[in-house]
């Protein structure tokens, strides 16, 4: 089974991450959302509120499944028996800041890290981005999925 984990905080979840997800579920027979915990981190919004924001943005597609993990990626991988770890590039920072965890994780294992450029339409947008809209009462719903609503 191609089982792929897609790591991050997805605080919260955005149109760029969907179109990652979405196309990533023709490539693999699973797609794992992978929501990290990082103790020293402040999130806006609760893991629970982020868990479901995934969950149902994705409750039709079968082969999406959404969990939490702590520690490093690559060792939460062998714990699910995942073959790789999916990244989604915006722009050439993003490439150089992934490719240094890519091949550290090449080192670490033996899972393949695999990048999937964003679309255009989405290239822009990151969590820090919507958070920052969301803090200024800006309009914040044309950046992220219909299931992300601040309370």
């Amino acid at each position: 089974m191609r089982r792929a984990i897609f790591p991050g905080s997805f605080d919260p979840l955005t149109l760029g991450h969907s179109d990652i997800i979405t196309r990533a579920i023709n490539l693999f027979d699973e797609v794992v959302v992978a929501i990290g915990i990082n103790a020293s981190k402040k999130y806006m919004f609760s893991l629970e509120e982020r868990q479901q924001f995934i969950q149902k943005a994705f409750k039709n597609e079968p082969k999406v499944k959404v969990v939490t993990y702590q520690g490093l990626t690559v060792d939460f991988c062998k714990e699910i028996e995942a073959n790789f770890i999916l990244r989604g590039l915006r722009n050439p920072a993003d490439f150089e800041f992934e490719k240094a965890i890519a091949h550290t994780n090449r080192t670490l294992s033996k899972i393949e890290t695999v990048f999937l450029l964003t679309s255009a339409q989405t290239s822009f947008i990151s969590s820090s981005i919507v958070r920052d809209v969301i803090r200024n009462n800006g309009d914040y719903t044309i950046l992220v999925p219909d299931t992300v609503r601040v309370k």
